[in-house]
């Protein structure tokens, strides 16, 4: 690799110097938040606070040299579940107990089917709008949406794991497959108002293959890979029928990031000939952090001409990764992905739920630093 390479410039997601959406919640909108749930402030004060928060993050993503802007998912408590309660036709519920994520269990919080789903008026469209208002008059960036992967709507609806709800989903729809066609075209109803609003960049976030690429999870779920894995590819490539030419929609995929544990583990290979060969999105955003993710070798499916983030640099420990050992591996990485189609980040968001990982603020800007001194020493241009 020499300085005189020439890498092509990306004007759209995904960057050089990436990250993947959530940042650790400051202490203002921490106790905001819980003011709110206390009935001690009204969901207006609480919106101001959202928004002033929100607004001194993006000054800070913008001031450490990163390109795509979000809100941090600010106003969520959940990655996931604040999306689909958006939905119309799904509603909050809890369970008995939570998720159980390894060393950890998380709260009980989740989403069961009450009607026909459909996706006109979502929250999440007039979000964008106030992160988009710091990108419209700078083209040093972009405003970046980030929504939870169809599949795992898919996953909690119809059951993976959430096996007190299994039976809500049949009281709406006949089979798996109407109610796939209706989620589908619910996603791209957001997915076009997100575009009417000027969002050119949506990234969709997916744990649900996490479980098929785990042998335990498979084993202990009675888990018939085939037949999930292909109903989660549909799922998910029916939200991206449609779609603008110009709207750039990536996925993330992840091994669970809860308060720094994860969920499952086990290289990509497994779900490699659908995920990476098959779904119908312009990039991916990859897990490499430690050694639950196996080799790079599953990057042979990826196909001619898409983008890979390598999430090499983990948002999960304090510790700040060495430089030469992470353009190491992505060098190493790039014997199967050409290195003009790369790109670095975090593994995840470092605030996966409201209640964040175990880091520090300054930890977590550290981090960024790094990745963008990364992609500065290997494509000389973050």
């Amino acid at each position: 690799m020499t300085t005189s390479t020439t890498f092509t410039k990306r004007t759209n997601s995904p960057f050089r110097a990436d990250f993947v959406g959530s940042f650790l919640r400051p202490a203002e909108l921490a106790n905001a938040r819980n003011l709110h749930r206390k009935g001690l402030i009204d969901d207006l004060q609480l919106k101001q606070v959202e928004d002033k928060c929100i607004s001194e993050l993006i000054a800070k993503q913008k001031a450490h040299g990163l390109k795509a802007i979000t809100d941090g998912e600010f106003r969520r408590s959940y990655w996931h579940l604040d999306f689909m309660w958006g939905l119309n036709g799904i509603e909050h519920a809890t369970r008995e107990h939570g998720y159980y994520f390894v060393g950890i269990q998380t709260r009980n919080d989740t989403a069961v089917l009450k009607g026909k789903i459909s996706g006109e008026n979502h929250p999440f469209v007039e979000h964008f709008k106030f992160i988009q208002q710091f990108a419209k008059d700078d083209p040093s960036v972009i405003a970046r949406q980030t929504v939870p992967a169809p599949s795992q709507v898919v996953s909690t609806l119809i059951n993976l794991r959430n096996s007190e709800f299994t039976a809500s989903w049949k009281e709406v729809y006949q089979s798996e497959e109407e109610l796939i066609a209706d989620l589908g075209k619910a996603y791209q109803q957001v997915f076009a108002d997100l575009y009417a609003a000027g969002c050119r960049s949506i990234q969709i976030d997916d744990c649900t293959w996490s479980i098929l690429l785990d042998p335990e999870l498979v084993k202990t779920n009675h888990i018939d890979v085939e037949r999930v894995a292909n109903l989660l590819l549909k799922a998910n490539n029916a939200a991206l029928e449609n779609k603008p030419e110009d709207l750039v929609i990536t996925t993330h995929l992840c091994r669970g990031n809860y308060r720094s544990h994860y969920f499952g583990s086990g290289p990509y290979d497994s779900v490699a000939p659908y995920v990476f060969a098959k779904e119908n999105v312009d990039a991916f955003y990859l897990e490499y952090d430690d050694e639950r993710s196996g080799s790079f070798e599953a990057l042979k499916f990826i196909p001619e001409g898409k983008q890979v983030v390598l999430g090499v640099i983990t948002s999960k420990k304090p510790e700040l990764e060495d430089l030469d050992k992470v353009v190491a591996r992505i060098q190493e990485a790039s014997q199967y992905v050409p290195l003009d189609n790369l790109c670095v980040s975090p593994q995840c968001g470092f605030a996966s739920t409201e209640e964040g990982n175990e880091l520090t603020e300054q930890e977590q800007w550290d981090k960024i630093d790094l990745v963008v001194k990364t992609a500065q020493k290997i494509w000389h241009d973050a």
